[in-house]
């Protein structure tokens, strides 16, 4: 997710969000904002200077930062505000436009029903739904039987289910509710592998030793992108801490008493079949340190860290 305004300030650190990698055949860019004229200036501004093949609306942001400012789900009670941003941007850009809803705001009031509808009638390409409200965040189960019913509605325009999709299992039953396709977020967080369980039909155990190489890539990558400088290391470092924040909470397969792993369900403390897994399954900020430290050698004196998502994704 890109922030609107950071844009069009010229943010460096903003702008390098938007770089796409030579590996990507699909790549797609999610602005956040709360006002019609900025979003609609940063789509122009994007369909100008990079090579992007959709732009995504985020109108499921739940953290008060955003929602406070008029941005992320606060805008499903703007429905004047919402209309004049898909509006404006769709007229500016080549490349589809897409949304990013949630259920609603409050967990008894569901608007995305309402809200569909006007969103295919303003230009929008496509639309996927998150089966939590705001209010819920991600406390609650995705309700999958209301992202089937959206998905009658929104016919002909496609949409996207979204919501506790961590193994192939979960994909094969949200496409049976009738959905185009099925966004995953926090599960390829958590199990980047699972697109490859998907597509093979299976439970992949993966080892400590091949879950380290997805990290070294990860880390080479970064360097890549942020360079190899004392900068460009802690930057890489800083975002490979937050990823491994989500990595922890796998479990493997080959432990589990029954498959699938939920993704809500936080394991307990367990000893893994090496000291590597035992270290990847620790929810000890020191130890995902020391995992850094491995991929990006030594940090720098009086260093801290602090997960974003236990800061400010869960009430």
């Amino acid at each position: 997710m890109a922030v609107c305004t950071n844009l069009l300030q010229g943010q460096s650190s903003e702008w390098a969000l938007l770089k796409r990698h030579r590996s990507e055949d699909l790549f797609g860019v999610q602005l956040e904002g709360a006002f019609p004229d900025t979003m609609t200036r940063c789509a122009e501004l994007l369909s100008k200077t990079i090579d992007v093949d959709f732009v995504d609306v985020n109108v499921g942001c739940p953290i008060d930062l955003v929602y406070n400012k008029g941005g992320g789900c606060a805008l499903m009670n703007r429905a004047n505000k919402l209309e004049e941003i898909v509006r404006g941007m769709n007229y500016v850009l080549d490349a589809p436009l897409t949304v990013k809803i949630r259920t609603g705001v409050h967990e008894k009031t569901n608007l995305a029903h309402k809200i569909i509808p006007r969103l295919r009638d303003w230009g929008a390409s496509l639309v996927t739904l998150h089966g939590r409200s705001r209010e819920q965040r991600y406390t609650k189960v995705a309700d999958w039987n209301y992202i089937g019913e959206c998905a009658k509605i929104a016919s002909p325009m496609p949409l996207f289910g979204n919501g506790d999709i961590f193994s192939f299992q979960d994909a094969s039953k949200a496409m049976e509710t009738g959905v185009s396709g099925i966004m995953i977020g926090r599960g390829a967080l958590i199990k980047p592998w699972i697109f490859t369980e998907i597509k093979e039909q299976r439970h992949w155990d993966i080892s400590s030793t091949e879950r380290l190489e997805i990290l070294k890539d990860y880390t080479g990558y970064g360097l890549e992108h942020w360079g190899s400088d004392t900068m460009g290391v802690e930057r890489t470092r800083k975002f490979l801490l937050e990823w491994l924040s989500f990595l922890c909470r796998y479990i493997p397969t080959g432990l589990l008493e029954r498959l699938p792993q939920r993704i809500n369900e936080r394991p307990p403390y367990y000893l893994g079949r090496d000291y590597l897994e035992t270290l990847m399954a620790s929810q000890n900020v020191g130890d995902w340190i020391k995992i850094s430290e491995m991929l990006l050698g030594p940090v720098p004196a009086n260093f801290t860290f602090l997960p974003k998502h236990k800061a400010n994704s869960y009430k």
